[in-house]
């Protein structure tokens, strides 16, 4: 049987979602809290693979097991032994040709930003703070250039190990709330770092350290020395994977709201 579940982790505690054998990765204590479980060990497969210090409020991910238990008990008895920055929030089975990352359409994440003299305290590895006023307008103009087919490559880490680097933007949007600025990225999938990538250059733009047409420049470059710092992880959200709807999994984003 494949089931898979949805799951939502502060990943300031974590190498990632990868195993890793340095380090605690998400995927290490899903695991270990499904095989407990299922009383046999248990391989998960994540939508998309999150680096250190990144959160998710919707990574999907799939597992095989051959024990029968009810869909509650997955997710109640993966739950409780689960750390408590890690939680299973929903459960359901799947068709046996149903992956988790391979099946998926699109992906969304968002970039969270505190926009104000002050750091944060109580929001301290959960968003990117900027003590700078940032001008949104200027930066939601500079984030068009990005939008449809591209190559990314002046927004992919160096060590990033994709095939390639064309994808497709599908939205980019950013708004103020108060003194959050979030930015909302979808994409039929993420290259190394690219969002991080791509808000540490809106962000100089925002800044005023560089002029709006700069990011079309960069782009179109593809050199990743010619874009801006990569932005911290801690502003970093997954939240979304879209799916066919042959799998009957229509799920709507779970956004993370501050402001």
């Amino acid at each position: 049987m494949r089931i898979a579940l949805g799951i939502e982790y502060d990943g300031s505690g974590y190498c990632g979602w990868q195993r890793q054998k340095h380090a605690p990765s998400v995927q290490e204590v899903v695991e270990q809290a499904l095989s407990r479980v299922a009383d046999h060990p248990v391989e998960v497969t994540c939508a998309g693979r999150t680096d250190t210090g990144v959160h998710a409020t919707a990574q999907v991910a799939h597992f095989d097991t051959e024990a029968v238990r009810e869909l509650h008990s997955w997710l109640l008895g993966g739950n409780s032994n689960l750390p408590p920055a890690v939680s299973i929030t929903w459960v359901k089975a799947v068709a046996a040709d149903f992956h988790a990352r391979f099946s998926a359409r699109g992906r969304q994440y968002r970039y969270v930003i505190l926009n104000r003299l002050a750091r944060p305290a109580l929001l301290h590895q959960r968003v990117c703070w900027e003590h700078r006023p940032l001008d949104v307008a200027a930066m939601q103009a500079a984030a068009r250039a990005l939008l449809g087919e591209h190559d990314f490559s002046a927004f992919r880490a160096v060590g990033c190990q994709a095939r390639h680097a064309v994808r497709t933007l599908h939205r980019l949007e950013l708004a103020r709330s108060g003194d959050f600025i979030y930015l909302d990225i979808e994409a039929n999938a993420f290259l190394h770092h690219m969002v991080r990538n791509i808000a540490g250059t809106l962000m100089a733009v925002g800044r005023g350290d560089r002029p709006v047409d700069w990011v079309a420049e960069v782009l179109a470059g593809r050199d990743r020395t010619l874009g801006g710092v990569t932005a911290p992880a801690a502003g970093l959200y997954f939240v979304h994977v879209h799916y066919p709807e042959d799998y009957g999994l229509a799920l709507a984003p779970r956004l993370p709201l501050f402001g």
